[in-house]
């Protein structure tokens, strides 16, 4: 599962690259494979969205927009975040590989 976040962030690296092209399709390819999907926002997620802003202010550790979303979804469905972004460091509920 990919946060709609992430595969807007990815078309966006995309985009200042000489492949974009070539990306767009390897992308296109990987998520059209059985067991992939793309992971939308509802308004279930804006409630954890809500709790992810409100700790993150309380400590004093704002992360980005984007990064909030992905905490949302992945605390939303229970899932584990497959990420090396220091951000989600200051998210302690956040199971992580």
């Amino acid at each position: 599962m990919l946060p709609f976040v992430v595969v807007a962030e990815m078309r966006a690296g995309f985009s200042h690259g000489t492949r974009q092209g070539q990306n767009e399709l390897t992308l296109q390819r990987f998520l059209s494979k059985a067991g992939v999907s793309v992971l939308f926002p509802d308004e279930q997620t804006t409630h954890h969205y809500a709790a992810v802003y409100r700790q993150l202010r309380k400590q004093g550790t704002p992360l980005p927009t984007n990064d909030m979303w992905i905490a949302a979804l992945v605390l939303q469905h229970n899932l584990v975040l497959h990420s090396r972004d220091a951000h989600f460091d200051h998210l302690p509920q956040l199971v992580r590989v």
